[in-house]
């Protein structure tokens, strides 16, 4: 097993990187953005994994062993590959996708090229527990939940899903920081004053 490399970075585009090691060029997959922060001619070292297929070995690497460890925890889950696996984490951080995985929000990974909506479900069930959103990150994950919370009220009261997205979007600014769901629910109905649904 190829766990890192380190060496000089031969080329670099798209999102495949050539880095040099004792005289050889390693070709290894990655993200575009990972891609962007390396230069050539210069050292680079990546955390690695060797996928090994019947018909090919190819070398997957990422900067960090945070988003190797996503990698391998999204490979795991059925129906993502190599390829889906990176695009996720082009498109997300690894602290993104903990924060997905615990607002139960399938919808990040339904954003990625290649993952359908069933898949997308499979990831936030399969990764609940096994990756964990930093401690910064618990507000968002809180004020996600509230805005779900009054947007379903909201709609179980007689308005549309959009009306009720809107005004959650609007009036969470205003809400104070502690407002639970029974708070952010009662400025969002004065906004919407006794008119009618719609």
């Amino acid at each position: 097993m190829i766990s890192s490399v380190r060496g000089l970075v031969l080329s670099a585009s798209g999102s495949l990187l050539v880095i040099e090691v004792g005289g050889i060029g390693l070709a290894v997959q990655t993200t575009p953005a990972a891609v962007l922060s390396v230069r050539v001619g210069h050292e680079a070292r990546l955390h690695t994994a060797l996928l090994v297929r019947d018909d090919e070995l190819a070398l997957v690497g990422f900067p960090t062993s945070e988003e190797l460890e996503v990698f391998e925890l999204l490979r795991s889950v059925s129906g993502v590959g190599p390829k889906s696996a990176i695009g996720v984490l082009a498109a997300l951080s690894p602290a993104e996708v903990a924060v997905a995985v615990a607002n139960d929000d399938d919808g990040a990974f339904r954003k990625v090229s290649g993952i359908g909506p069933k898949t997308a479900k499979l990831i936030v069930v399969s990764l609940a527990g096994k990756v964990h959103a930093p401690a910064d990150a618990a507000p968002a994950i809180r004020a996600h939940r509230i805005d779900e919370s009054v947007v379903t009220a909201l709609i179980g009261l007689g308005w549309s899903e959009r009306i009720a997205a809107q005004v959650v979007n609007e009036v969470i600014d205003d809400a104070p920081e502690d407002a639970d769901v029974p708070a952010v629910l009662r400025l969002a109905l004065a906004r919407l004053g006794p008119g009618g649904r719609s």
